[in-house]
């Protein structure tokens, strides 16, 4: 069987367009690589991967992961007034006093400063799940103590809390409360690291 003669011309312009898809695909999968690794380093690996299980695919998982930032960029986060921060430190204080006569009362009261600080720093704190993801954007090494006190908080409303699960919620809900105290960005940029 005799195969049409190719030009070298034709031999060469086939060539090129070989090496520019190979150059295309490389530069593809090093552009998504790279958006990967930084969302990665915002969210975290935690929330990335959670985020990953409950998307069930990486392009969606990363796309709600963006869609996520962009929302937190309009919703004009800011710093807490030192007066503000005063006396949110004073009820915490308040707070953790409480919890040995009342622990239950006093998560109960911990998640509802919680909610306070991230009203008073911008982010909407009206649908639980809605308030994750704000501050999942920054403050991603904190979100999966922020969900297990949470959930801790709503068994203690039903009487199926203990004291450890308590003590526990409580530690979990301070960590979170220390960093809503910081600047904009600073828990982002310790995520980062």
């Amino acid at each position: 069987m005799d195969l049409p003669a190719v030009s070298a011309g034709q031999m060469v312009a086939i060539l090129i367009c070989v090496a520019i898809a190979i150059v295309g695909a490389a530069i593809l999968f090093f552009v998504r690589r790279r958006r990967t690794q930084q969302l990665r380093n915002q969210f975290g690996s935690a929330e990335y991967t959670r985020a990953m299980k409950e998307a069930g695919s990486q392009r969606k998982a990363e796309s709600e992961l963006n869609k996520r930032a962009e929302r937190v960029e309009g919703l004009h986060i800011q710093p807490l007034a030192s007066g503000d921060r005063v006396r949110f430190v004073d009820s915490w204080a308040r707070v953790q006093a409480r919890f040995v006569d009342s622990p239950g009362a006093a998560v109960t009261d911990a998640d509802q400063l919680l909610s306070e600080v991230m009203s008073m720093r911008g982010y909407p704190v009206s649908d639980f799940e809605q308030r994750v993801a704000d501050i999942s954007v920054d403050h991603p090494l904190v979100l999966d103590n922020y969900r297990a006190a949470h959930q801790v908080a709503l068994r203690q409303t039903r009487g199926q809390a203990s004291t450890e699960e308590l003590r526990q919620a409580m530690i979990h809900c301070r960590t979170l409360f220390e960093d809503l105290l910081r600047e904009p960005g600073t828990a982002r940029a310790a995520a980062a690291s």
